[in-house]
């Protein structure tokens, strides 16, 4: 029998398919907010006038923007954006980015409501030991725009980075999601490619975990396994043509149910937990950890869930075949890096890699038991 609890999160709407700018004035129109604090990605607004174009969209109701925010959301740049927030008197935050910006924003809603104002006091909200501590519900919330296709725009943790340690701490208010989320595929086209479809592995990453997860059910499978379907088929696709706005959609949409699983309880595995790592400490990128980890995991995991593991490659187009195998080969056919050493993590990294992981909050949850770091040390062997 199926047991479970099923928390419908604090996101409101998603609008998919309308241009950016002017599905922001509706949201601001719908909420009644008018302030709003722009947290973007600095190329874009560098380098496209997809900003300049938000911005006029807004007119007055624009307060204030920061693009300063570098990848793994350290510490540092979350205080910097909070205090130009505050400034401000933002009533709502906008971001326009990948997932560093939409984990930032989550933090700075935190901070806002904490009274944060130093690096330091982000210990006073973070996560420990699973557990996160008491604190004020944000009341300055967030709109989010992405730019990549991870989908942390559809879940209330946020990753920042101690830059001291190098290790990447959980925040976690259900109040953090973002209120509404809008999926614009043409402000994706200047999105680098490595990074779209790198995101888009982790995306894939997200469902996979979940579908052979021990503890899913029914109503996660559902999102998980057609969120599956429509990345395996789209990213192909963007990538033979990065002008096929179809395509994007596809993805952004398959990467929006591959948050379902997540939000309705079904935990991650050593993938994630390996990966948090990876990115923390040797500054992987979010999507490359995926690539790299994910057939390794799957490999070392037959033996505990090769029945939720047919699913998987019968959901990316392969019946019957090897998992590890099909995810092997469709991210090698995206041109993403498929070993430790393809991004400079070498074996003499892996017995501290293996410690990090064993205190990450997804070990514990791997399909295939993990009870010390030699077992991880053997995951890292295969990928390396």
């Amino acid at each position: 029998m199926h047991q479970g609890r099923v928390v419908y999160g604090a996101i409101e709407e998603v609008v998919f398919g309308h241009p950016a700018a002017e599905a922001l004035v509706a949201q601001m129109d719908r909420l009644g907010t008018r302030r709003a604090f722009l947290m973007v990605s600095g190329t874009l607004n560098r380098q496209t006038d997809e900003i300049a174009r938000i911005v006029q969209a807004l007119g007055s109701r624009c307060v204030g923007l920061f693009d300063a925010m570098p990848a793994h959301t350290p510490r540092e740049a979350v205080i910097a954006a909070t205090n130009a927030a505050r400034e401000a008197g933002a009533d709502l935050i906008v971001t326009v980015g990948g997932g560093s910006i939409t984990d930032g924003a989550k933090a700075v809603q935190l901070c806002l409501a904490n009274g944060i104002d130093d690096i330091a006091g982000i210990d006073r909200i973070r996560v420990r030991k699973g557990v996160a501590p008491e604190m004020t519900a944000p009341t300055v919330r967030q709109i989010s725009v992405p730019t990549t296709i991870a989908g942390g725009e559809f879940s209330s943790i946020a990753g920042v980075t101690d830059s001291s340690t190098h290790v990447k701490q959980m925040l976690r208010h259900p109040l953090t999601v973002p209120r509404a989320t809008i999926l614009d595929p043409a402000i994706t086209v200047h999105t680098p490619e490595w990074l779209f479809l790198s995101t888009g592995i982790r995306a894939i990453d997200h469902c996979v975990e979940a579908i052979c997860s021990h503890e899913t059910h029914p109503y996660a499978d559902a999102q998980s396994v057609k969120g599956l379907a429509m990345l395996a088929d789209a990213l192909p696709r963007v990538k033979a043509d990065p002008r096929d706005l179809d395509a994007r959609m596809d993805a952004q949409i398959g990467t929006w149910l591959s948050m379902g699983a997540l939000a309705a309880g079904v935990p991650m595995g050593a993938s994630h937990g390996i990966g948090y790592v990876l990115g923390a400490a040797f500054g992987v990128p979010h999507g490359h950890t995926s690539c790299i980890m994910l057939p390794a995991v799957m490999r070392w995991n037959a033996s505990a869930n090769a029945e939720r593991q047919m699913i998987v490659a019968a959901a990316m187009g392969f019946p019957g075949h090897n998992a590890a195998d099909v995810l092997d080969a469709f991210i090698r056919s995206l041109g993403m890096p498929r070993s430790l050493a393809e991004v400079s993590v070498s074996p003499e990294h892996f017995d501290s890699i293996a410690e990090q992981a064993m205190r990450t909050n997804w070990i514990p949850h791997n399909p295939r038991k993990i009870e010390s770091p030699p077992q991880i040390r053997e995951i890292l062997d295969l990928a390396a």
